[in-house]
């Protein structure tokens, strides 16, 4: 049986979903933008007693975002396989760092990782092979990611976190950054922390 093919109906159906993307469903929501409030992701609360009081929560259970004790978080979404989130692992450490040292942001503006598709366990080697000094958090499923408009790796995003317990998105980024303390200025801005 001879096939026949009728020219050109590749180019319009790729014409159609480039210029009518309401005809292709996404199953993921847009990455949070600059103003959004950012998606109730549920996460566990950590087992080491340090990441704890650095969060400032308590006992067992999970927690969301808007509960972290600061006024500010910078969440990084990253996987232990990405090689550009192993590259950026030392200056992300050094952004935590410059943090913790500073008399003025300490306490106020945290830091925190979450491995997507990444198993607690991966997220421990992570930790340890690039000694990460702030908590990380797993999302072997995917499903946080989901939430997050399955961005790429490293994504960054800055959630200011207000006194009457909302919180709003001020930086939604893919990509790294050149140095910590450009970086911390930069979230400084943005977030409106003085």
């Amino acid at each position: 049986m001879k096939r026949t093919s009728i020219p050109g109906l590749g180019i319009i159906v790729l014409f159609a979903l480039v210029f009518h993307p309401g005809l292709v469903l996404s199953a993921s929501p847009p990455p949070p933008q600059n103003g959004d409030v950012f998606p109730a992701i549920i996460l566990t609360i950590p087992e080491d007693p340090a990441h704890k009081v650095y969060l400032g929560l308590a006992g067992e259970g999970q927690f969301k975002i808007p509960q972290i004790k600061a006024e500010a978080v910078i969440i990084e979404v990253y996987s232990m396989y990405c090689p550009h989130c192993q590259r950026e692992a030392s200056r992300v450490n050094q952004l935590y760092e410059t943090i913790e040292q500073s008399p003025k942001y300490k306490g106020r503006l945290k830091v925190i990782g979450i491995g997507v598709g990444n198993s607690s366990f991966e997220v421990g080697v992570f930790a340890k092979k690039y000694k990460v000094p702030f908590p990380l958090f797993p999302d072997a499923d995917f499903s946080i990611h989901q939430r997050l408009g399955e961005v790429r790796t490293p994504y960054f995003i800055g959630v200011r976190i207000k006194k009457d317990g909302t919180n709003e998105v001020f930086y939604s980024k893919l990509g790294g950054f050149r140095t910590a303390h450009e970086f911390l200025q930069s979230m400084v801005e943005l977030s409106g922390l003085k």
